[in-house]
């Protein structure tokens, strides 16, 4: 297994730039703002000999009351699995009550730790990290987040004595399903219910989690990483900066992604919102499953009014697997895995040219392309040219001019015959030059054997 190092600290103290600047991403929002982290988030450090998990948390405070105690809970259980600790404090600002009490929380673990006196550029270090001491947390380290100062060092610190086993779990992250919706249908509680722990921060307020979150996960032997999300509304409602970087987030999500889970509220009609996010992840050409939770409190004499909506709604993905679940009690989510399993194989399926070829053979005979100018459009081969989505190439001639509905038409022959279900298909087509064209006083065979026909001709 890789060794785990947490990130602790107080608010704002810069733990997710710290983060960031690990693990080589921009995958931990960062803004200056107190309190921007309330999830933990995972990712992957390959700076130093020894690769490791790196977590960032919430900010931990004292005296904390409902969703800053749901934060805490957090970041305790991030403590709690991690192998190595790092608490974060801000050496501009000095030691604050705040900071002795995270370095009380730290130490109560027993797990080995490292203090990090961050926001340190332009200052002495060592009259920088000099009253850091009293936290009794040994020997500060001195450094500077935003300007990638002593990252390396401290990692290597950190990380002293540690071997580089399981190397290749690095890149073993498996599916990526990307969980998504707007604000409060649940995504979390989805999530959890999948993990079997409150891994994601659960709370009956709109817009509780800010940043797209990564959990390795494992079930049945199969790897994922699920990447839970921030709701997302209509532009126009998004007013402050920081749900503006919660939608980026979800955006880089569903771009990330292998498999998107789009999560409704059963409660709610199909908004707008709804259909352009779907159609976001269908634009992006990947692999989606539909999720309308709180299905256990509908009537159903209102079951079949919801279904006929969601049909009449979302007809541009109706090739999507459909389940209706309640993620709080549990009822139908056991298919979910399953449903993405599916998909990412279809979205991932490899498709040999003669077979590729054969089909298109097949439906140009069942349904043949139409006339342009009084000449039938010819579709001579196809080959694969990319996965996830799955790309088909259609050689012949005239291409330019195939309508979309034709189009359409042959990626439904292809999508039944190869079994794509639950991933978009996209169909390119591709004319065929002339090999002649542009080149003066050169004739095709046909019309050297008219020519040599009326040289004869003329000599009889």
């Amino acid at each position: 297994m890789l060794p785990v190092v947490a990130l602790v600290g107080r608010p704002n103290v810069g733990k997710s730039t710290l983060f960031n600047a690990m693990t080589g991403t921009r995958d931990a929002l960062v803004a200056d703002l107190p309190g921007l982290t309330r999830d933990r988030q995972y990712g992957f450090s390959r700076r130093t000999a020894v690769p490791c998990i790196v977590v960032d948390t919430g900010g931990l405070v004292e005296h904390a009351a409902d969703i800053e105690r749901l934060m805490v809970e957090q970041t305790e259980r991030a403590i709690a699995e991690a192998d190595r600790l790092v608490v974060v404090v801000d050496g501009r600002a000095g030691v604050t009550p705040q900071d002795q009490f995270v370095a009380r929380l730290a130490r109560r673990s027993g797990k080995p730790l490292w203090l990090a006196v961050n926001k340190t550029e332009g200052f002495d270090h060592d009259v920088a990290a000099a009253e850091f001491h009293q936290l009794g947390l040994g020997e500060p380290l001195a450094i500077a987040a935003a300007h990638d100062q002593g990252i390396t060092d401290l990692l290597e610190t950190v990380l002293e004595g540690l071997s580089a086993d399981a190397e290749e779990a690095v890149e073993a992250t498996g599916i990526k399903v990307a969980v998504i919706g707007r604000p409060n249908v649940g995504k979390s509680t989805l999530i959890n219910r999948l993990l079997g722990e409150n891994r994601m921060v659960a709370f009956d307020q709109p817009g509780t989690t800010r940043d797209a979150v990564f959990v390795p996960f494992e079930r049945d032997g199969e790897r994922y990483t699920l990447i839970d999300t921030a709701g997302v509304r209509r532009r126009a409602r998004v007013e402050d900066a920081l749900e503006k970087f919660s939608v980026i987030k979800t955006l880089q999500a569903i771009e990330s992604a292998h498999v998107v889970v789009v999560v409704m509220d059963a409660h709610d009609t199909v908004a707008d919102q709804d259909a352009s996010l779907l159609g976001t992840v269908v634009e992006e050409g990947r692999a989606v499953v539909l999720a309308i939770n709180k299905w256990d409190n509908i009537p159903a004499e209102q079951r079949d009014l919801i279904r006929q909506q969601i049909e009449q709604r979302l007809t541009f993905a109706d090739y999507a697997p459909l389940h209706f679940i309640s993620a709080r009690h549990g009822s139908g989510v056991g298919e979910l895995l399953a449903s993405v399993r599916r998909v990412y194989a279809a979205a991932m399926r490899e498709m040999g040219t003669p077979e590729l070829t054969r089909i298109l053979e097949a439906a140009i005979v069942s349904h043949q392309p139409p006339l342009v100018s009084g000449r039938r459009i010819k579709l001579r081969y196809a080959h694969q040219g990319g996965r996830n989505p799955p790309v088909i190439v259609i050689h012949g001639n005239q291409t330019e001019h195939v309508p979309d509905a034709y189009r359409r038409y042959l990626v439904n022959v292809f999508r039944q015959a190869f079994d794509l279900r639950g991933t978009p298909v996209r169909v390119a087509f591709r004319g065929e030059e002339n090999p002649f064209a542009g080149r003066r006083n050169v004739l095709t065979p046909r019309q050297k054997r008219k020519r040599k026909r009326l040289i004869q001709r003329n000599k009889r």
